[in-house]
Parts: structure tokens; sequence; C-alpha cells
């Protein structure tokens, strides 16, 4: 198989479509890390969020909003990047096992469906308020906040471009 192949195999289009993935990973007993985001524009503060998340455990799962979803939470001019683009770049990075998209307000069924062992955020949440918490405490697992890298985010960086330009 290769490589493009690779990383268009962990997109998964509908949570129902990565089911036998899941019931693989947790018949060998794998720790599954679940996080969430649009990830419009991809950059440093990104990658070592999501590269510490992975640490956190065996898989990684990326709930990603679609574009209607952006853009109910971001406005029209949301996302910059499309859909397939954002998880095809997300996928191509090694540590990141499954991208699901999710079109709701919140990744509440998506998170009930993935059933993960660590529900990872980022720490501008309280660990008690961020969407799961409840599904990931009932069944043990565990809810961690990160930090953010200060001076990078999406909305950052777009608004420096129309800035400077």
């Amino acid at each position: 198989m290769n490589k493009l192949e690779i990383i268009k195999n962990k997109i998964y289009t509908a949570k129902e479509d990565a089911f036998a993935t899941l019931q693989t990973w947790r018949f060998k007993d794998e720790k599954i890390v679940f996080t969430n985001g649009c990830f419009d524009i991809v950059h440093r503060g990104h990658l070592e969020y999501l590269a510490e998340a992975a640490n956190l455990g065996h898989k990684l799962v990326m709930g990603l909003n679609t574009d209607a979803s952006v853009q109910r939470l971001k406005g029209p001019n949301r996302p910059i990047n499309d859909e397939y683009s954002r998880a095809l770049l997300l996928a191509s990075l090694g540590f990141i096992d499954m991208v699901v998209f999710f079109d709701e307000e919140t990744p509440y069924d998506l998170i009930k469906f993935v059933q993960p062992d660590v529900l990872v955020k980022g720490s501008d949440y309280n660990a008690e308020d961020i969407v799961g918490y409840d599904i990931v405490k009932a069944k043990g697992g565990e809810i961690v906040t990160q930090d953010f890298i200060e001076g990078f985010s999406s909305t950052g960086i777009i608004n420096k471009i129309i800035n400077t330009h």
C-alpha cells in the first residue's frame, strides 16, 4: 500500500465506519486517547498539543469538526481549509491513528461511540466542563488538560495575515 493510501485509510467520514478498527484496538488492549477540534490551520501549537496527547496512550483518535460545524462555531469565513484537506493533513501525522468527522455542536456522541480511555483538551477548560467527561469518568478513564503554547492560534495567524496585507 502506498503512503497516501495509508494516510487516507486513517480517515473516517462516519463514526460507524470506525467500529471494526476500534474493536481491534480494544481486543489488543490498546489505550485509546481522544481529542477533538477544528484544526483549520495546523501550526506548532497544534503539533505539540497532539504529540503530547499521543504520548498518553497507544492510539490517538482525532474528532474533527466538519466544515458546517466549524462555520457554526467560528463564523461564515471559516474554515480556511476544507474538512478533507484538514483530515488529510492530520492523518499524515504519524502519531494520529484515526480521524473521524463529527457535525454536531459537540463531539459528545462521538466520544460515547469511541469510549476512549483518555480524553484530552486544552487547559482553557476545567476538566469537569469538558464534553464527554461523564462518559470517560464512568468507565474509569482519565481526563487530561494540556497547556497551549503562547502565541500560536489559527485565529491569531489569520489575523496576522490580514493585518500584514
